[in-house]
């Protein structure tokens, strides 16, 4: 292992990837089905005209809201600055999920991951935030 790469758990055996567009695979999940989703240092996609494919976006919000049961937490990470700017503006625009600022340290219980490690090594600072969705 590289170092100042952390391990990261094996996952349970029941656990799944999806190695298509995730927007497709909301689109066909259940309402409240989740307990809690995970967005963890996803494609900035920094370019202004690329925008649209940036996954917060509005109309994933409103498949992540329908998808998650209330209550439930949805993580997302980034260490992009276009990225942060742009999920902190979106996320203050709705009404789906409570929006609090974003930590700028781990919190405890989120996994380590590759592109964290990278971000540390090449001096960026990822933000956290968790979002909770409302009723």
């Amino acid at each position: 292992m590289p170092e100042g790469e952390e391990d990261t758990a094996t996952p349970p055996p029941h656990f799944r990837i999806w190695a298509e567009d995730a927007r497709l695979l909301l689109k066909d999940m259940p309402d409240a089905c989740l307990d809690r989703a995970y967005l963890m240092f996803p494609d900035p996609w920094p370019k202004a005209r690329h925008a649209k494919r940036r996954f917060v976006h509005p109309e994933n919000i409103r498949q992540m809201h329908r998808v998650l049961k209330p209550g439930a937490i949805w993580r997302v990470a980034s260490d992009h600055p276009v990225y942060q700017e742009w999920v902190t503006e979106v996320m203050g625009q709705q009404d789906l999920f409570d929006a609090p600022p974003p930590a700028k340290e781990r919190p405890e219980g989120w996994s380590p991951t590759r592109y964290e490690a990278k971000a540390f090594r090449e001096g960026r600072v990822p933000f956290y935030w968790t979002f909770t969705r409302r009723p």
